[in-house]
């Protein structure tokens, strides 16, 4: 039969999928429990001891709910605030989502780079340190933005969003001091990659977008080598705190990601 633990993808709304889609071409046989944090959306605009004192807790809940093999945090705000607190209070691999700034500087030809993700990310000494360790040649301008956030939600619902918004959440990088020279943009949101192309369609030169999907898809992978999977896995579960009410387009979106079953945590 194979092991049966999933592995447990966890962030505030529908951007893990943009870390699970990797991972699913990685480790197809794996089972799936995708739990999104819609009770207490958006993340970005909490304070700092709020997600502290929610995160851990509700993890250590749905992990002895569950009984995943491991868990992937796929919320940046959350991990650059309480990684090491999750780690600590869970006993099970807990593998996170930081901006991928190291990625993006060693592509970067002008070394101006762009820092793009929710408010709360782009403020936290994290990020200061992961641009000192591996971008300390280059300038890095940051940008916020909860409105980016709701729009790749509407994306994943199948809702029209209108270009001149992506060109305004653009804008708050490139219209900074130097951003004439920037070329390389870090999405450090999941919910970002997930709505990159109209990013790209909307910027006015060719940028780079980076983002850490591929990287978490391989740790996981190392993390769980060895492991045993089912040979036919059940179908994802999409797991909501909060009152849902998914319409088909937000279904057939998620049915993509192979996610095919609906539960309320």
């Amino acid at each position: 039969m194979g092991d049966r633990r999933p592995i447990l993808f966890f962030d505030s709304g529908v951007g893990g999928l943009s870390v699970l889609a990797p991972t699913r071409a990685l480790l197809p046989r794996a089972p799936i429990v995708y739990v999104a944090d819609n009770a207490f959306f958006p993340y970005g605009l909490k304070s700092e001891a709020e997600i502290a004192g929610r995160v851990p807790a509700l993890l250590g809940r749905l992990a002895a709910h569950y009984r995943p093999r491991l868990i992937v945090n796929a919320c940046n705000t959350a991990c650059t605030i309480a990684l090491a607190t999750m780690r600590a209070v869970l006993d099970l691999p807990v593998v996170g989502t930081v901006p991928a700034i190291r990625p993006a500087a060693q592509v970067s030809r002008t070394r101006v780079i762009g820092v793009l993700g929710t408010d709360a990310t782009v403020r936290q000494p994290y990020v200061d340190r992961l641009s000192a360790d591996y971008a300390a040649d280059c300038v890095v301008l940051r940008h916020g933005s909860a409105r980016l956030v709701e729009l790749a939600e509407a994306h994943l619902r199948g809702e029209a969003t209108p270009d001149d918004a992506y060109r305004e959440v653009l804008a708050g990088l490139l219209g900074q001091p130097g951003g004439t020279s920037l070329d390389t943009i870090v999405l450090a949101c999941t919910h970002f990659p997930l709505v990159a192309d109209r990013l790209a369609a909307v910027a006015p030169r060719p940028l780079a977008f980076v983002d850490g999907g591929a990287g978490i898809a391989r740790r996981v992978a190392h993390l769980t080598e060895g492991q045993s999977w089912p040979d036919a896995p059940p179908p994802g579960i999409a797991v909501f705190t909060g009152p849902f009410d998914p319409t088909p387009a937000f279904r057939g979106s998620l049915a993509r990601f192979g996610l095919d079953a609906f539960e309320q945590f």
